[in-house]
């Protein structure tokens, strides 16, 4: 009866799970990830009225680096998962999103509030009568954590929760238990937005950075921009490409900054990664005496081994909750006003060139009579078939390496997992930017995984085919897993996997004439396949192998793997 009360006392009642699911597709989403289980079931019969689509993937690791795939770019998706075994299995997945800052809403289904309460020993629990456990292990790896077990703040920490996942770009866990999902609660709320504005910076503090930042700039002789993930994470790209554009420096990208910049400006100078760079790219950055270094994350693999040659005394650093001039550090500042701001008071510069960045093949390829597929033959030519606004997806292996070098198109968002490096990452990821795709006007989605890597995550193409997605992918077929051997073990068996055709692993999981396989080991049959219009306009589903020398890598590659060597040593 209480309830009864309660509820005619709503202005205007709605259900917990509609209110919820609303709230996503006001954010922009506009289609879940996740697979079904007792505890989440009657929550998934909302998502339809909400104006959401269901995904339902092969299982939750997978649908978790589909979210993560989806949010990078949509800007921000959603996860449903089930308590206990299903949750866990999508852990790996939202830690890397945790660590390279993809804003994912992971909601999970528990049981009833009062078998909670009483510590009943059900399924997917641990026997213990501890519900709370598996909360504990997502909240070290969320920015924020809503229990929805009382009406009374039910509206209060979903709104809290996506705000921070927005603003904070990381993922956040909402807890549904399953007699939530139909309680009551005030739905008047739904007409005003999620208020998902940065918190504005202290305009005197602002205004003294920007006069900081402004005073080195112009006392500089050569001074450089070196554009970072977290500019791409925390929405600033924008004010990067005005930055680049007003000033005419010379800019680099890091590695998983690739694609944050318009690849196709004069002053773009390529892929800065320490050792890992071409020689004239290195020598700029490394010789500069002030580097703008913007949303930078200075992981191993991001700088190939920690081989960064860049003093902080010639650096400016800009985050999302700090920037650092030189040793001087301003904390609670966002670089989002500081940048802008920069843009606007700038002034004239007289900027350096930057050396000449091109997709044409090096001289001992152009000249060479071979018909094997190398990394330094394939990847120029990759960036000479590239179109504008590709969505590209490289494995942490051989393919992220190899990207590195090519010269993107203007508006190619490039997807990469360098800090995580969950094996396998890619191929889900390609399934969640597809969909996001889908959603913007059909961008041609591109995938490069390892043979070895793609083992793991295969089973995916079951939901691209069922969910009528045409991805182009490329599986690199050179006879496992070529990272590992250049680390440690290069005849060791467990570097070794088992043959797959994988030219037809479509078909058995679904495909017919929705698809098309190809198998490529010669130059010129790829060079051929490049040129078919019908091919690059991505029809449907396509699979491509291509074999390539077990022992061949990218430089950087082989850099970087021999500086993980000798670290793990």
């Amino acid at each position: 009866m209480a309830t009864d009360i309660a509820t005619r006392e709503l202005r205007k009642p709605v259900d917990v799970a509609e209110y919820l699911f609303r709230r996503l597709r006001e954010v922009g989403i506009r289609a879940v990830h996740g697979v079904p289980g007792d505890y989440n079931l009657s929550a998934l019969d909302y998502l339809p009225k909400c104006g959401l689509d269901w995904v339902g993937n092969c299982n939750e690791l997978n649908a978790g680096y589909a979210a993560d795939g989806y949010a990078r770019v949509n800007g921000i998706s959603a996860l449903v998962t089930t308590f206990g075994v299903g949750e866990l299995s999508a852990l790996n997945a939202i830690a890397g999103a945790y660590s390279e800052f993809v804003p994912i809403v992971h909601i999970v289904g528990q049981p009833h509030t009062r078998s909670q309460r009483d510590g009943m020993l059900l399924h997917h629990t641990l026997g213990n009568g501890d519900f709370n456990v598996f909360t504990r292990m997502s909240s070290g790896i969320s920015c924020a954590v809503g229990r929805l077990n009382d009406t009374h703040e039910v509206a209060t920490l979903i709104d809290n929760a996506i705000r921070e996942c927005w603003v904070r770009s990381r993922p956040v866990y909402i807890t549904l238990p399953t007699d939530m999902i139909v309680k009551k609660i005030e739905g008047e709320r739904l007409k005003t937005p999620i208020d998902l504005s940065l918190p504005q910076n202290d305009p005197e503090k602002e205004d003294y950075v920007v006069d900081v930042v402004l005073k080195y700039l112009h006392a500089a002789k050569n001074p450089v921009i070196l554009v970072d993930a977290c500019a791409i994470r925390h929405k600033v790209l924008a004010e990067v490409n005005d930055l680049m554009e007003a000033s005419g420096l010379p800019t680099f990208v890091a590695p998983m900054g690739k694609g944050a910049v318009d690849e196709t400006k004069k002053n773009y100078g390529g892929v800065y990664a320490g050792n890992g760079s071409n020689a004239g790219v290195r020598e700029q950055v490394e010789s500069s005496d002030l580097i703008l270094s913007i949303g930078a994350i200075k992981s191993d693999f991001n700088t190939a081994g920690f081989t960064y040659r860049i003093g902080q005394l010639n650096t400016i650093d800009f985050h999302s909750t700090f920037v650092r001039v030189r040793y001087s550090e301003y904390p609670e500042i966002n670089m989002k006003g500081v940048l802008r701001k920069v843009v606007e008071k700038m002034g004239t510069l007289k900027p350096a060139g930057v050396p000449k960045i091109s997709n044409t093949l090096p001289d001992n390829e152009k000249n060479s009579n071979k018909q094997e597929i190398t990394h330094s033959w394939l990847w120029p030519l990759v960036g000479q078939w590239l179109r504008e606004k590709d969505i590209v997806i490289t494995e942490t292996g051989t393919a992220n390496f190899g990207i590195w070098e090519t010269r993107f198109p203007p508006g190619v968002t490039a997807i990469s997992q360098v800090l995580w490096g969950s094996i396998g990452y890619s191929v889900g990821a390609c399934q969640g930017a597809a969909l996001a795709a889908k959603e913007q006007d059909n961008r041609r989605t591109i995938l490069f995984v390892g043979d070895g890597s793609a083992q793991l995550t295969i089973q995916e193409l079951s939901t691209m085919i069922r969910n009528k997605l045409n991805p182009i992918i490329f599986v690199i077929c050179n006879e496992g897993y070529t990272i590992e051997r250049y680390i440690h073990g290069w005849e060791a068996s467990y570097n070794d996997i088992g043959e797959w055709d994988f030219q037809n692993i479509p078909r058995v999981l679904g495909a017919k004439d929705n698809y098309k396989g190809y198998q490529i080991k010669t130059r010129d049959e790829l060079t051929k396949l490049f040129a078919d219009q019908n091919f690059a306009s991505a029809p449907c589903l396509q699979l491509v192998e291509i074999h390539m020398p077990r022992e061949d890598a990218p430089n950087a590659l082989k850099s970087t793997a021999e500086a993980a060597a000798a670290r793990n040593k």
